[in-house]
């Protein structure tokens, strides 16, 4: 009996076996090559060992008052009233008293008790300043590295060079981001493959219910979803093939599987519930309250952005990087303190400050502080000196503090003038800020690249130097 081989091979000089031979070879090349494509999120390796493997960035939008708070400025309270430096109006003393906290003797507001507790933690860097005093383009710059046209961002960057440790989870999760300041240019991917864009739940709304926009399809069971996916990944593919391997329909494939795969793991990772009251409790859930006083404030949880609020968040964001999520960035707004400092500046503290420190306390009982990079700030300052009974921008002189994730305990780098008006030891930009934490991931500033209108990206542009003096 002739086979279907054996007749390829008789006929027309065997060409149709060497057609066949061919169209095989060439199936197992794209097969190949589809494969190593399937998964841009899978872990890579680092440059270096990395000393952190997730970071949590705890950002306050509208830029905390480092005099307020973690820059202890003796002379500026004893000379309130006087006339400021340069002709900036009167100085205003923080009506806030400070004191040591932990071995370490770290100065911290009395606005932040529950942080306190952790000083010996802290590593708090007093000498950071960047390019301009405005809102939209500090936020963004202390997001992306540049503000003047759409970069990606911090996040994007860390999961683009470190890819996830659970494939069927967003690796980079960002939670009430904010809908000014830039709104979603500040977790997007820009020229990055679409799917190390951040994912976004809730927008000034109550985290206790927080879920992923059309996470699930009411009209359709997963089972039809697989073959409706299947059918348009494979016209996806298709494009991508004829398009010579096009990034961005690469990233859209790869983001409509992971979209797929987050159903089933997701909302399990999203249950509060789960807790027992007592963890609950130790993120200030049960309690319900006013917080948040700030010129741009809004309420984020029935009752207003009270600890409960904010904890709910933070209490994710532990859950989120326990179950492998990369970066997650959880945004309290309302820290633009213009007017009422010592109300609105007490308030929005009051509404971080005991979940802050729980998360703090739960990540170390649970052996993950080691190895998450907690970090803490906004994108800029405040004045030392008064704007009626408030403070205006200080992008010369502020305050952001680390934890965890490899950075020295217990320890400041930095200091700004007795005034607390700019930076004058230890000055750390936003792009050093940048390269450091790039570093406690593993990963070289200088290298972590990808190419783009000609030229090799990178989140510091041509800037930016590691501050190994915090580094443990």
């Amino acid at each position: 009996m002739l086979t279907r081989r054996d007749l390829l091979r008789s006929t027309v000089s065997g060409f149709g076996a060497l057609a066949w031979s061919a169209l095989a070879h060439e199936q197992a090349a794209r097969a190949d090559s589809q494969a190593s494509r399937e998964s841009p999120l899978a872990p890579r390796a680092t440059h270096f060992a990395p000393r952190a493997r997730q970071v949590i960035f705890l950002c306050m939008e509208g830029g905390p008052s480092h005099v307020d708070t973690f820059d202890h400025k003796p002379r500026l309270k004893a000379d309130s009233g006087e006339p400021a430096p340069r002709g900036r109006g009167r100085l205003l003393g923080s009506p806030f008293s400070f004191a040591q906290h932990g071995e370490s003797g770290l100065w911290v507001s009395e606005l932040f008790t529950g942080v306190a507790r952790h000083a010996d933690r802290l590593c708090v860097l007093n000498g950071m300043h960047t390019d301009l005093p405005n809102h939209a383009q500090a936020f963004l710059q202390m997001h992306c590295g540049l503000f003047q046209f759409p970069r990606p961002s911090l996040g994007s960057w860390v999961l683009y060079g470190l890819g996830t440790e659970n494939g069927n989870l967003p690796g980079f999760v960002t939670i009430n981001p904010p809908q000014t300041n830039g709104g979603a240019a500040n977790y997007a991917a820009s020229f990055l493959p679409a799917v190390y864009q951040g994912t976004r739940m809730g927008a000034r709304n109550p985290a206790a219910g927080a879920q992923i926009s059309n996470l699930r399809n009411a009209r359709r069971d997963r089972d039809s979803q697989r073959l409706q996916l299947d059918l348009i990944q494979g016209m996806n593919r298709s494009a991508a093939d004829f398009l010579g391997g096009d990034s961005s329909m690469e990233g859209l494939i790869s983001s409509y599987e992971l979209a797929y795969r987050m159903q089933g793991e997701l909302p399990p990772v999203l249950d509060l519930s789960q807790e027992s009251a007592a963890t609950q409790k130790l993120y200030g859930i049960d309690r319900e309250g006013a917080g948040g006083g700030g010129r741009n404030a809004g309420p984020i949880a029935p009752g207003g952005g009270g600890p409960a609020a904010f904890g709910r968040q933070c209490l994710l964001a532990r859950r989120l990087v326990e179950a492998g999520v990369r970066f997650v960035e959880v945004t309290s707004g309302g820290w633009d303190h213009h007017r009422n400092l010592q109300e609105s500046l007490g308030n929005s503290c009051r509404a971080v400050d005991q979940p802050i420190a729980g998360l703090l306390t739960d990540l170390a009982s649970r052996g993950l502080l080691d190895e998450t990079l907690v970090v803490w700030g906004g994108e800029f300052g405040r004045s030392p000196a008064a704007q009626g009974d408030g403070r205006d921008h200080n992008n010369k002189g502020f305050s952001l503090w680390m934890a965890g994730g490899g950075v020295k305990p217990g320890f400041v780098h930095g200091r700004t003038d007795d005034y607390g008006i700019e930076a004058v030891e230890g000055k750390v930009h936003i792009h050093d800020w940048h390269a450091t934490i790039l570093h406690l991931l593993g990963l070289d500033h200088q290298k972590l690249t990808y190419r783009h209108a000609g030229r090799d990206m990178r989140l510091t542009d041509v800037k930016g130097n590691v501050v190994h003096e915090i580094v443990a």
